[in-house]
């Protein structure tokens, strides 16, 4: 690293080691709480039991996958995620998160496989949004199908 980049991120961090020094701790615990509660919940009991049985099919299909889950982290929001890797090709994610501004979103990062002729480059876009109560099963399998076939098609 360059002196000058090495001073620019040391200034970066001092300031916001100053900021953040500023901030009372009772400000510090997030507004949306309860909503962020609430979706981790809807994420661990309806959107994680979709994934998991998923994840064994394609498992059973002979693919890698697996589902991770984040939802009691206070440094982040809650989100459920579904790797998936086709047979020879790259790993693809699927992230079912809470946004407080929209309730549930739904991205996806599909890796294009480099040896069909493509770089290999991430495709990352929103599916759609659903406030976090509205959250079913049926609409979890049809993000999740979508994915599946944007990734069994790039590689």
């Amino acid at each position: 690293m360059t002196d000058e980049h090495k001073a620019k991120l040391q200034a970066l961090l001092r300031g916001y080691a100053e900021r953040a020094a500023k901030v009372e701790p009772a400000n510090k615990t997030p507004l949306d709480q309860a909503d962020r509660k609430m979706c981790g919940e809807r994420l661990h009991s309806v959107v994680r039991p979709v994934l998991d049985a998923i994840m064994v099919e394609l498992k059973d299909a002979g693919h890698d996958a697996s589902v991770r889950e984040h939802i009691e982290r206070d440094d982040a929001y809650p989100s459920v995620a579904l790797s998936f890797t086709p047979r020879a090709g790259l790993a693809s994610a699927l992230i079912f998160r809470y946004d407080p501004r929209h309730g549930i979103v739904v991205q996806r990062e599909v890796k294009h496989a480099p040896w069909k002729g493509r770089p290999p480059t991430n495709t990352g876009d929103r599916l759609g949004t659903i406030g976090i109560t509205a959250v079913s099963a049926p609409w979890v399998e049809t993000k999740t199908l979508s994915f599946i076939e944007a990734v069994l098609k790039a590689n």
